[in-house]
């Protein structure tokens, strides 16, 4: 943990500043804002007024829980997925059918633990299992209480955070890369996290209106908030990451293609002066550009002969198939635009709606020759890679009719 500096040189979050009483777990909490700051979390604002000292330590506890409450409300910024309890089966459905597309396999099964059991929540199996008790007896039992992958007969994978396990996704289908199975964790922990987040904030909720509630109660739950909170920043993160790995192994790309767009595509924001929030923002679409790939059959990028008009027209059309993805998935819904117009061309003979110049988000433009300049010098299976040379050649060819003109210049003195 850090302590946070404004412009000046002044401390945001120190112990003489925000400390209730001098209490040491405030300092612990004050730390953990100033953290929160770094990681573009909240605003030095919000964070003052959430650490703002009080004489009344409860009522600051309280104003303090409900100001982290408005944090992982405000605008959905951190929610995976806004539901309720009686929306669950339909979310977790939908989740399961996302997972068998992208896998493309025969079937997969959710589970989330109700009552002292394992009960099923999500299916795309007219044969799954209802319900199976949690012990050793089974691989789905065995995932849940050991918090470990379990390949038997399926592949049982863990939805847990660092606070409980919530479940259990299986897959079924023992023949799945490891990129996949990566993706597949990683979205375990994700919700696991985020719908023990929900739940601490139901609790938190209440525990607000308890009055009496008392001091202890208070701390344990911001400390709970505030961790959680974190952690979910971190697997959103890494979520986005195992998809990224996973879109590339999907797309027969030899290197780690969405990753090396995404860095150049920082290169280029940091050579145009852009602000870090921006830059982030386009980061994370260049390494999403590609996710419709992942719900593509793999067996359509591994040929090396001719595509038929109906492959070519499916993975022309992987964008718009990501985007739908995306949009489910509300943490990542600021990046949805730069990934919906990045097949649009700067002289406005693009799709999806022929967008020109400057009318093109200034994110698009940029991920665009990213994209385009890693392809060109990355080896495919249906030829060898370009040189530098070659690809800039082509790139700067192409300048004022596919690609910006700035954005193509700032390319060029990144790579050069």
């Amino acid at each position: 943990m850090k302590k946070e500096e404004n412009k000046n040189g002044v401390s945001l979050f120190s112990q003489s500043d925000y400390l209730i009483d001098k209490d040491p777990i405030e300092e612990i909490f004050a730390l953990n804002l100033g953290d929160f700051v770094a990681e573009n979390l909240i605003s030095e604002d919000l964070a003052r007024k959430i650490g703002a000292s009080v004489k009344d330590k409860k009522a600051g506890l309280i104003k303090q829980l409900k100001e982290l409450i408005s944090i992982y409300s405000l605008q959905n910024t951190l929610c995976v997925l806004s539901f309720d309890n009686n929306e669950k089966q339909a979310i977790f459905t939908s989740i399961a059918q996302s997972i068998q597309k992208m896998l493309d396999i025969d079937s997969c099964d959710i589970y989330i633990e109700k009552s002292g059991e394992l009960e099923l929540i999500g299916a795309t199996s007219s044969k799954a299992s209802k319900k199976y008790l949690i012990d050793e007896k089974s691989p789905i039992g065995k995932a849940f209480l050991s918090r470990e992958i379990i390949f038997e007969n399926v592949i049982a994978v863990p939805m847990h955070c660092n606070i409980r396990s919530v479940g259990v996704i299986v897959i079924n289908d023992n023949s799945i890369k490891k990129e996949y199975i990566d993706l597949v964790e990683s979205i375990g922990t994700l919700f696991a996290t985020s719908l023990t987040l929900q739940d601490n904030i139901d609790d938190a909720n209440k525990l607000i209106s308890d009055e009496s509630a008392s001091v202890a109660d208070l701390q344990h739950m911001r400390a709970e908030l505030t961790a959680l909170i974190g952690d979910l920043c971190d697997y959103q993160q890494a979520f986005v990451e195992y998809l990224a790995n996973a879109v590339d192994k999907k797309g027969q790309y030899t290197v780690s293609h969405s990753k090396n767009t995404a860095k150049l595509a920082k290169l280029i924001c940091k050579q145009l002066g852009l602000n870090e929030k921006t830059t982030d923002l386009i980061y994370y679409s260049g390494l999403l550009l590609n996710i419709g790939k992942i719900a593509l059959p793999e067996k359509m990028f591994a040929t090396n002969g001719k595509l038929s008009k109906e492959e070519l027209n499916k993975i022309q059309e992987h964008s718009n198939l990501g985007v739908h993805l995306l949009m489910k998935i509300n943490f990542l819904s600021e990046v949805v635009p730069y990934i919906t117009y990045q097949k649009e061309r700067y002289d406005g003979s693009g799709c999806p709606e022929g967008l020109k110049g400057q009318s093109i988000p200034f994110g698009s433009r940029i991920v665009a020759v990213a994209d385009a300049y890693c392809a060109m010098t990355s080896d495919r299976p249906y030829r060898k890679a370009m040189s530098v040379n070659d690809a800039i050649k082509v790139i700067k060819s192409e300048a004022g009719s596919k690609w910006d003109p700035v954005v193509v210049e700032a390319l060029i003195n990144v790579v050069k």
